[in-house]
């Protein structure tokens, strides 16, 4: 008797959305099977494996080429066919043997899938049964907080690789639009929404449900390193009469200063998250703004790093209005950020009610990874000469580490502010030995965390940039062989 093919749905990446129904079969499969690109590194069998056992047979299903250029005789789509039954041949080998074959495919096995192509050859000589999957749309539109559709609207699914006219036309005609495959084609969609006069409503949707998912107005977003699996998005129309024209429960405005922390969701304390969920309005800078989860009955106001005195005047009028307003801030808003200039500016507005909502600062982060290097007395210190001169933070500096304090430095390095981290590194020399622990931490909490230790002697300024905070150690600092850092609770 032959063996059942199966081919099941995975979801949009987070292996918690994969049904009840597909897990089971994953586990109870003889072989998985799943493709992958060159590389042979394969999203859904990451997916897959918290289902998976140990004994079972893997068919890794490997694509011959990864762009539309090959020397076959069919061209590409001649090749890809080859592939396709070669693949079909193998999988039939097994069920033919009567074992249990399961293919994976990320999303819905029948939207986009390559399972499809599995399914065509397979299922009029096998028993088959395809499980569906929750689709990137879904999950997109889920991420995004924003419906897809309402009542008589119309959905339409296009995929990026269309030429760039017949985009604009199908994103002009419809209400809603999903366009996927991005990658390689994301300027083109852009432009073609551009074109249709979509462009400022269209959301990115980068690998929804995953680790490393990325959600950001797409106008905004760089087609460098744009991945395949990422999506544009026009949300339902109809959301737009979510939003309040004007703020519910006039007179009950205030505005909470917040600190997100460092990076994610997890680095958020539950005030910070009560005070998010609360507010009608979200004030800040634009990359801080785009860290909230988006949710259709707030209004996101935006703005650039450098007007932090007009965001604050801002978001204490929208206050004034009956608005609950929450401006937000990396780490603690206490800490070089946007507390001090809304209690500046709420001087002149004496009725609205301000609150600051802590966060956990990168300093805090940064030593955390590192291990203890702020276990006895620390100066918090910002390099950037911008909002004061110069020779007070190199005053500064000598006296902190004439006291022989550790030292935690913010903004040491900028596009434009090149020169300092050097400077500091030899005013500290003055007063500290070569080999004083230094700890360089950038993007901790983020995607690209990186945390290195070295010597105050051996600071190279060319590893530090923007993202970056730095620890510099006092006299008691150590570094162990095992690249801990800490300083002890005791002063000699």
């Amino acid at each position: 008797m032959s063996g059942r093919l199966y081919g099941v749905g995975l979801g949009p990446g987070d292996p918690e959305l994969v049904t009840v129904r597909t897990a089971r079969l994953i586990g109870e499969a003889d072989v998985i099977a799943y493709h992958a690109a060159r590389h042979g590194r394969s999203i859904a069998r990451s997916i897959a494996l918290p289902y998976m056992r140990e004994g079972q047979i893997e068919e890794l299903l490997l694509y011959p080429l990864t762009t539309e250029t090959t020397d076959h005789p069919g061209g590409y789509q001649g090749a890809l066919d080859d592939f396709y039954a070669d693949c079909a041949e193998r999988l039939a080998a097994h069920l033919d043997a009567g074992r249990t074959v399961v293919v994976l495919a990320e999303g819905d096995p029948l939207f986009y899938g390559s399972y499809m192509h599995m399914h065509k050859r397979l299922a009029h000589r096998y028993p088959t049964e395809v499980v569906p999957g929750v689709t990137s749309v879904s999950a997109a539109a889920a991420v995004l907080g924003r419906p897809l559709v309402e009542r008589d609207e119309v959905l339409t699914v296009l995929p990026g690789t269309l030429p760039a006219q017949v985009l604009a036309e199908r994103l002009r005609d419809t209400d809603s639009a999903a366009v996927l495959k991005l990658g390689r084609t994301f300027g083109k969609v852009r432009d073609a929404l551009a074109e249709a006069g979509r462009l400022d409503d269209a959301w990115y949707v980068e690998r929804a449900t995953m680790g490393a998912e990325r959600v950001a107005p797409l106008k905004d977003v760089d087609s460098d390193g744009v991945p395949y699996f990422s999506l544009a998005l026009l949300a339902s129309p109809a959301e737009r009469t979510f939003v309040p024209e004007r703020p519910v429960d006039e007179g009950r405005g205030e505005v909470a200063v917040v600190g997100l922390g460092p990076a994610g969701r997890p680095w958020l304390t539950p005030e910070a998250q009560e005070a998010l969920a609360a507010a009608t309005d979200l004030v800040g800078y634009g990359p801080y703004v785009d860290r909230v989860a988006p949710n259709a009955r707030q209004r996101r106001h935006r703005t650039d790093n450098r007007v932090e005195a007009e965001r604050a005047r801002h978001a204490l009028e929208l206050a004034r209005d009956g608005a609950r307003v929450a401006v937000v801030s990396s780490g603690d808003p206490g800490v070089f950020a946007m507390a001090s200039a809304v209690l500046e500016a709420a001087a002149d507005f004496p009725d609205v009610p301000v609150r600051v909502v802590p966060g956990l600062t990168a300093a805090q982060a940064v030593a955390a990874r590192a291990g203890a290097p702020l276990g006895h007395d620390y100066c918090v210190l910002s390099l950037s000469d911008l909002l004061k001169p110069w020779k007070v933070v190199a005053d500064r500096l000598s006296a902190a580490a004439r006291a022989d304090l550790v030292l935690a430095i913010y903004n040491p390095a900028s596009r434009s502010r090149t020169w300092q981290v050097a400077a500091a590194r030899d005013l500290l020399l003055e007063h500290r030995a070569p080999d004083t622990p230094v700890v360089i931490g950038r993007d901790v909490g983020g995607p690209e965390e990186s945390v290195t230790v070295t010597t105050l002697g051996e600071l190279d300024p060319g590893q530090v940039d923007m993202r970056c905070l730095l620890i510099i150690g006092s006299s008691t600092t150590r570094a162990t062989e095992g690249g801990v850092v800490y300083t002890p609770r005791r002063y000699p």
